[in-house]
């Protein structure tokens, strides 16, 4: 017959003993005898409420949640005949953005006669790029698409000197 090693709902240890016995301790003390190590050899069960557990568990996969630090992707947009004032705010609006800890994707749009001077925008891109050079790294190279042209941001890795 197979066998459990069993702790109690004190935290003590039982022993290694038969599952029909460590069921039946179980249900003397009103309580659930639940599997809390199955690649064990021999498997660790334990006894105690349940529905507690099942809780306290739920609770500490919240909490580590709540810790976690969600990216996102933010666009910033640009246009290649933007103001020197209009670039300068962008910029800043990116420079939050990657402190903050999220990526910024960069978008030029080009519309109707802009599209023959692409390299307007480029050079804008590039010139953000030279900006945000202390605090973050493109993620690839620059993309066309269409009507866009396209640059992804992603926060430098910050290394621990001492």
């Amino acid at each position: 017959m197979p066998e459990v090693r069993l702790i109690d709902s004190d935290g003590t240890q039982v022993g290694v003993v038969k599952i029909a016995e460590a069921l039946s301790m179980a249900q003397a003390k009103g309580l659930d005898l639940v599997e809390i190590s199955p690649q064990a050899n021999p498997p660790v069960c334990k006894i105690i409420n349940f529905s507690k557990f099942k809780y306290e568990t739920e609770k500490k996969e919240k909490e580590a949640r709540k810790k976690q630090k969600v990216s996102q992707l933010k666009e910033v947009r640009i246009r290649p005949r933007i103001g020197e004032h209009d670039l300068e705010i962008k910029i800043k609006h990116a420079r939050g953005f990657i402190e903050r800890g999220d990526k910024v994707q960069l978008t030029a749009m080009f519309s109707g006669r802009e599209m023959q001077h692409k390299e307007l925008g480029i050079k804008i891109m590039e010139r953000i790029q030279e900006a945000l050079a202390d605090i973050a790294e493109p993620e690839g190279r620059m993309t066309s698409f269409g009507k866009s042209v396209f640059l992804t941001f992603m926060p430098k890795k910050k290394t621990n000197t001492k």
